[in-house]
């Protein structure tokens, strides 16, 4: 196995600039996950790594090679794609088989590398059948298979189970951790799923309009985001993101707005205020941020930082999901122009609880925030920081 570096990568289509100097690093043996919305760049990354797409500027590195030039076929990787790719005249056996046979393979050593990938990926009684007598999981696995024997430095996946419905899906995602258990690859996985992305990769590293917006374990993307198009895209629900002023009082440190009145005692305002007080004051000596908080880390108490008046209730067996605004709902006032990498997301309070929570549409309940959870970004979005440690 190699390492995979890009170093300063762009890729442009006239003027439409579509990866801006991404560098990354995947690490020997490494399982990272290229996650955003349509249209960030993760799959023209993976295909100028895989050297389907021409690079516009930067390097690429496989191992200690320089591949900018280097052909697909002499780069030493295995592509699995979003559709299977198979050929349906042939049988399971053929089609894990003909890649190596384009490579004149000796037979002996192809027929052992495709015996090994079946019992592996579970396709030894499915040998000897066609793709169309296969369900979608057992296409993709067939297309991880003729990956597999080709025994790269290098795997890379593009949206591999977007095609196969939510069961399959799940199953799947244990197929390829299970894969990259055994054979301790590298590998290079894009997806727009956050599910994928937490339960596969040993780091993540977040897109969004051709730049990289925090690539780290998915624990620490999902404590820690970068900024706030990390905390909103990574989280299902997503973070609740809300302006507030935030000002001293003989507590500590105080964060008012869109109906929140949040005080921090004086050991959980100490972590956050050095990054508070560097920023610019408003007219009354407040400074404008964004807080941020996730659903899980808003309770229920009987005196709270603000009342939810409750608009939907999703009750969704394993929890509850409430959507809602705090009483007194204030209008979002304009905190200064954002980069147009950082949109600001505003909305309702989303609050997840446990299901023997009893909330009813209309109903207004106090709410208080977990102190250790709060999240600070300023007015472009970029993480301050968070209450349980330095930024």
């Amino acid at each position: 196995m190699a390492t995979v570096e890009l170093e300063d990568l762009e890729k442009r289509y006239g003027d439409v600039h579509v990866v801006r100097r991404l560098n990354l690093r995947v690490a020997h043996g490494e399982f990272v996950v290229l996650v955003g919305a349509s249209g960030c760049g993760k799959s023209t990354t993976l295909r100028m790594v895989a050297g389907l797409d021409s690079v516009t500027a930067g390097t690429i590195r496989i191992g200690d090679r320089v591949v900018n030039e280097v052909s697909p076929r002499d780069r030493d990787i295995a592509m699995v794609f979003q559709s299977y790719a198979l050929y349906p005249h042939m049988t399971v056996r053929e089609n894990m088989a003909f890649g190596l046979q384009l490579r004149q393979t000796p037979a002996a050593e192809i027929d052992k590398r495709v015996r090994a990938a079946a019992t592996m990926l579970g396709l030894t009684d499915l040998l000897g059948r066609k793709p169309a007598a296969l369900s979608g999981g057992q296409r993709q696995r067939v297309a991880m298979g003729r990956a597999v024997v080709r025994e790269p430095q290098v795997f890379l996946f593009d949206e591999p189970l977007s095609n196969l419905d939510a069961k399959l899906r799940v199953q799947m995602r244990l197929e390829i951790a299970r894969l990259h258990r055994r054979l301790g690859a590298t590998m290079v996985y894009v997806t727009h799923d956050q599910v994928e992305a937490m339960t596969l990769a040993d780091r993540i590293a977040v897109m969004h309009e051709g730049l990289l917006q925090q690539c780290a374990p998915p624990a620490e993307v999902y404590g820690r985001p970068a900024n706030t198009y990390v905390a909103t895209f990574i989280g299902s629900p997503a973070m609740n993101l809300w302006p507030v002023t935030a000002t001293r009082d003989a507590d500590g440190l105080c964060l008012r707005g869109n109906g929140l009145d949040v005080h921090l005692d004086a050991a959980a305002a100490e972590r956050v205020r050095a990054a508070i007080e560097a920023l610019p004051q408003d007219g009354a000596g407040g400074r404008e941020v964004t807080l941020g908080v996730r659903p899980e880390d808003v309770d229920v108490a009987a005196i709270g930082d603000a009342v939810l008046a409750v608009d939907v209730v999703e009750p969704l067996g394993a929890e509850t999901i409430v959507y809602g605004q705090f009483d007194g709902h204030e209008p979002a006032r304009a905190h200064g122009r954002d980069p147009p990498t950082l949109q600001r997301h505003e909305g309702p309070a989303i609050v997840r609880v446990a299901p023997s929570t009893q909330m009813r549409a209309g109903d207004k309940v106090p709410v208080r925030l977990r102190r250790d959870r709060l999240h600070v970004f300023d007015v472009h979005g970029l993480r301050l920081a968070h209450a349980d440690g330095p930024p």
